[in-house]
């Protein structure tokens, strides 16, 4: 018998390196040939590399324009048709929009959709975002409704939204929090010596991720003289109106109160030389950066929110506060910052966390069993 083939559906090569490589490598080893099909970019490569066919496929970051977005269907389409996949996994909003449809259309035998947060539209309640969310709604709607189906949900906030929309049905749901973290890599290492307690914040520069309170955060902290180092962690992303730009970091930095170490690769070595780690989003769909920051025994403070507050233990690994609220996320930081006793035990309480709940290869195993039970 042939081995059966998999196909990933990921918008971006880069994301797909770094958010779902170990799952597809698991795959590989239980002897599925492995295809991923994504925006061109230089991280195709790496894909290659790795022994998995790459294919190439149309696809924008915005959604501006109908056409393109109906190019990006019908590529999918005459990809699957082509290479005709048993199971196609779909991650993040517009490839299991397209993807979801595409497949119903080329009758792709199985398929599995990760919900990695609803995004920028079941955010904003302007009249213009209502509308396109009608739309939104609808094509959820068609894409999601395929028999032999599952789809994963990182938190129960987007799954309770769609089951409203009456895009799933309750035997889809798989609910998986987070894409899982290699705990070897990220080991829990005893804090750095303190003071100056260092706060670390890893994430692209968004306005939705929290920046602003963070640094807002920052300078209400130097007021108060209180020892901390805000440290930022992320890129500016030229593609994305919500993205903080280089002239405002830079203007940050000058006044001192954070510091912006821009795009990093050591991340397990950040967390490592810091002692509490933040994310003041608006939503998520459960983020990468807390599930690695619980991983290597750090407290955390974060917001209130959809995906946020399923990345921790309220009270146990961390601190939760009101999104947008810049006075409440320094009081927190300000908290751990003098109570190391209270720090350390979070952090400590977040590492067993991350083994239970987090682990890569708990991850990647049942990714696979989902697989196996969709291609028959």
């Amino acid at each position: 018998m042939s081995s059966r083939r998999l196909m990933f559906v990921v918008n971006n090569p880069a994301f797909f390196m770094s958010h779902r490589v170990p799952v597809a490598l698991a795959a590989q080893r239980a002897g599925y040939d492995v295809h991923v099909a994504t925006m061109d970019g230089p991280a195709v490569a790496d894909i290659q590399a790795l022994g998995m066919t790459h294919h190439a496929i149309p696809m924008t970051r915005s959604g501006k324009h109908p056409l393109q977005e109906l190019g990006t269907l019908l590529a999918l389409l005459r990809l699957f048709r082509r290479v005709r996949p048993h199971v196609v996994h779909l991650v993040t909003i517009k490839p299991v929009l397209y993807g979801g449809i595409a497949a119903r259309l080329a009758r792709v035998p199985g398929m599995v959709a990760a919900i990695s947060g609803l995004g920028f539209v079941f955010l904003s309640q302007s009249l213009k975002m209502r509308m396109v969310r009608s739309v939104v709604a609808r094509l959820y709607r068609v894409a999601l409704g395929h028999p032999n189906s599952r789809v994963i949900f990182q938190n129960t906030s987007d799954r309770d939204k769609l089951k409203s929309l009456g895009a799933v049905r309750d035997e889809q749901v798989v609910i998986i929090r987070g894409a899982g973290v290699d705990l070897n890599a990220y080991r829990a290492l005893p804090e750095p010596p303190a003071p100056p307690v260092v706060v670390t914040m890893v994430a692209r520069l968004l306005r939705d991720k929290g920046v602003q309170e963070f640094v807002q955060a920052a300078s209400l902290l130097r007021e108060r003289g209180v020892p901390v180092t805000m440290q930022l962690v992320g890129g500016v992303d030229a593609g994305n109106p919500a993205s903080a730009t280089q002239a405002e970091v830079e203007a940050w930095q000058r006044e001192g109160a954070v510091q912006a170490l821009g795009e990093r690769s050591d991340i397990a070595e950040l967390y490592a030389a810091c002692h509490i780690a933040v994310l003041p989003s608006y939503r998520e769909g459960l983020p990468k950066s807390l599930i690695e920051a619980a991983a290597c025994g750090r407290a955390v403070v974060t917001t209130d929110v959809p995906g946020c507050r399923d990345a921790i233990e309220p009270d146990e690994t961390g601190l939760l506060v009101p999104v947008r609220d810049a006075r409440a996320l320094a009081d927190a930081i300000e908290r751990l910052a003098e109570d190391a006793a209270l720090r350390q035990s979070m952090g400590a309480a977040g590492r067993v966390l991350a083994e239970r709940e987090f682990n890569i290869e708990r991850v990647a195993r049942i990714h696979v069993e989902l697989y196996d039970a969709l291609s028959g």
